[in-house]
């Protein structure tokens, strides 16, 4: 089971990573905190201080086409807001 799915890198997560060296990711629904910090601590080689998550719910979604109105939603997720010890950085694109 892949317990970090992927990272979010929005504006407003590089803002709170600048200011506060909290990193966004996107998880599996069914992993715990204490998953998510090892996961992160073998991926990353940080250390990981704190974790905060909450589960997103999805949005009803209406596209009007040539063909009529389409009806649909986006599915629902949960996100890890991880807290980073001073001086630990994440570098999402050293390996691009």
């Amino acid at each position: 089971m892949a317990t970090i799915i992927k990272p979010i890198v929005t504006e407003k997560q590089t803002a709170l990573t600048d200011k506060f060296n909290k990193y966004g990711f996107r998880v599996d629904k069914s992993a715990n905190k204490l998953e998510i910090k090892k996961a992160i601590e073998e991926m990353y080689n940080v250390t990981v201080v704190g974790v905060n998550t909450s589960i997103l719910p999805g949005k009803n979604k209406t596209r009007y086409t040539k063909g009529g109105i389409i009806n649909g939603s986006t599915s629902s997720y949960k996100k890890a807001i991880v807290t980073l010890k001073e001086g630990d950085k994440i570098d999402f694109y050293s390996n691009i």
